[in-house]
Formats: C-alpha cells, sequence, structure tokens
C-alpha cells in the first residue's frame, strides 16, 4: 500500500514538472487533491487498513498529500509572475490620463441651518444640553403641566413604547431634566430628533427641534421678543418684522406663535402666506408657574421663557422649499444646491 502511495508520488511530481499553464494546474489539482482525486481516494479508504498498518500508512499519505500540495502552489505561483511579468511588458500606463474625480461631499440643508441658529444663541451666551429620545411621559408630558387627560395630548401624535414610555414628541422634556439637575439663573438650547405619527408635505414621522428657555429673576415677554427678534434677523435677514401673537401651550402662560414677514412675498400676500404677510416660524411663551413647582423652583422669586421651532421649517422658509420630503429623499440634484 505504501508502495502504491509512493508511486502516486512519482506520477504526480511527474505531471507537474510538465504543466504548461494555470489551467493545467488547476486540472492537476483537482485529479489528485479535489473530492474525488486519487489521493483523496486513499485518505477515505484509511478506516478499511488494519491497525497495525494504519499509522505509517497514514503518515506517508499526509506527507505525500502536503508535498503534492506545496509542489502545486510553487508552480502556480510561477505560471502568475509569468503572466503578470508579461502584461507589465505588453500593456502600457498613460500616465498623462486625467485621474478619476469624487467631488466632496457637504452638509445637508438642515444641519446647515441647524448650526446657523446654534451659533446665534452660542453669542447670545446660551449653552447646550442634550436628553434621551426614548423618554418617560412624565417627563415628555406631566411634568409640562400635561395631566393623563389633557386634550393638548391629542395634539401630540405621540409613538407610546409601553404606557408610560414613549418616543418624545418634543425637545421640551430636556427643560424639566436640566431644572431638575441645575439652579438658575440658566439659559439653556436643546437641538434634537423629535417624533410624531404624521407624515405629508409638511410633517415627517421624525423631525428636528431646538429647544431653549432661560430662567432667571425678573425675566419678561420683552426679554423673549428681544431674543428671538435677533435670531429671526440673522437667519432670514435684519429687516425682517417679527410679531408675537397670542396663543397656547401647556408649559407656557402666557403663550405666543412667533411669525415673521413673509419671506416669499415680502409682505404683499401670497399662497405660501396665505395673503396675510405673516409666517408662523415658532411657538413660545412664559415657562408656567406650574412647571416651575414641579422641578422645585420658586415662581415667586423666578421667572422665565421658553422657545421651541423646527429645524426643517426654518430651513424650508429660508430656502423657499415647498414640500419636506426632500430633505430625506438624498436625491443629488436637490442637495447640490447647498
Amino acid at each position: 500500500m505504501i508502495k502504491e502511495i509512493l508511486s502516486i508520488k512519482d506520477l504526480a511530481q511527474d505531471e507537474i514538472k510538465n504543466i504548461r499553464d494555470l489551467k493545467e494546474v488547476q486540472a492537476v489539482r483537482v485529479k489528485y487533491l479535489g473530492k474525488k482525486g486519487i489521493l483523496t481516494e486513499k485518505i477515505k479508504a484509511l478506516g478499511t487498513i488494519s491497525k497495525e498498518d494504519r499509522p505509517e500508512f497514514g503518515r506517508v499519505l499526509n506527507e505525500t498529500k502536503i508535498y503534492i500540495e506545496n509542489l502545486i502552489s510553487r508552480h502556480e505561483e510561477s505560471f502568475k509572475a509569468a503572466e503578470l511579468d508579461r502584461l507589465l511588458k505588453t500593456q502600457r500606463i498613460d500616465v498623462t490620463l486625467p485621474g478619476c474625480f469624487t467631488p466632496g461631499g457637504h452638509l445637508h440643508p438642515t444641519s446647515i441651518v441647524l448650526e446657523e441658529i446654534i451659533d446665534v444663541f452660542l453669542s447670545l451666551g446660551f449653552r447646550i444640553e442634550d436628553g434621551p429620545e426614548v423618554e418617560l411621559d412624565y417627563y415628555n408630558f406631566e411634568a409640562l403641566n400635561f395631566p393623563k387627560d389633557h386634550p393638548a395630548r391629542d395634539m401630540q401624535d405621540t409613538f407610546y413604547v409601553t404606557d408610560d414610555v414613549v418616543l418624545r414628541t418634543h425637545t421640551s422634556p430636556v427643560q424639566i431634566r436640566v431644572m431638575e439637575k441645575y439652579k438658575p439663573p440658566l439659559k439653556i438650547i436643546v437641538p434634537g430628533k423629535v417624533y410624531r405619527c404624521d407624515a405629508d408635505v409638511c410633517h415627517t414621522p421624525m423631525f428636528q427641534q431646538l429647544e431653549g428657555f432661560m430662567v432667571d429673576k425678573a425675566v419678561s415677554m420683552a426679554d423673549l421678543k428681544g431674543i428671538l427678534e435677533v435670531f429671526a434677523h440673522a437667519i432670514f435677514g435684519p429687516d425682517t418684522p417679527v410679531r408675537l401673537r397670542p396663543s397656547f401651550f401647556p408649559f407656557t402662560e402666557p403663550s405666543a406663535e412667533i411669525d415673521i414677514g413673509c419671506v416669499i412675498c415680502k409682505g404683499s400676500g401670497c399662497n405660501v402666506c396665505k395673503q396675510s404677510g405673516w409666517i408662523e416660524i415658532l411657538g413660545a411663551g412664559m415657562i408656567n408657574p406650574r412647571v416651575f413647582k414641579s422641578v422645585g423652583y420658586d415662581p415667586e422669586v423666578y421667572s422665565g421663557f421658553a422657545f421651541g421651532m423646527g429645524i426643517e421649517r426654518i430651513t424650508m422658509l429660508k430656502y423657499g422649499i415647498d414640500d419636506i420630503r426632500l430633505f430625506f429623499e438624498n436625491d443629488k440634484r436637490f442637495l447640490e444646491q447647498f
């Protein structure tokens, strides 16, 4: 049996020496080492050999297999090197041809506007805070003066994880978390993603907001209007008119919608502003005393204001975009305009 293996070794060696190309290399490999190769069949037959002869037979068989594998691999590498050398000599590279240009990326339009907004408020002394996007019902609603049966909850179109856990519907929960952690004075902005069950040309289930609030002694609506005028003039231009219009939010009292002169028609009236000459850009108001009590602030000592805006809405107004879904479609023709 061992003589038979050695004869197979000699036969394979002679065949390999006469190989002329890579195709023949592969044929010899399959013949001896393939699933049905000569040596593979011998390995399968090991179980039929007596226990006394099996170790020696197995050793010789394994050594032969390794020898043939190495011999085939050396010839294969030799043919590959020769082919590469031939290609290098016969194929030329034209170094004068221009290279492949890959254009650099750039910020998304909402990221551009968000950075501009953040820069405005940082210049006014605000600092950035952050909070969880999966939020407790207590922080998202109850501590902000939304009791369980409050009709304003219906406005939020909430994604519920459990009865007591939600995907935050606004960035206002961070206001509560910050006030629980720090004592006044505070000047905070909170940029981040929020979630609501809503989808059309003006709404998406996920969008970005920026919350801002200030708490100190003797803070007034005049402070709120002044800061928001600075913001509006920085983003939409120094001649942009700003007005506060009475509104309602559970966590502010009094509350207001902040309008700017229509950036499309410059106040003359159009379809965007519904012929009014004004466009609402954010909600704001003085922080409700009940919110202060929920975080342990004395409303007789401290006052403050809060405001919140949608980044996509501000971006749409700034650039004259009429469909929010364009921000999520990743169409290069749209994105390259910014």
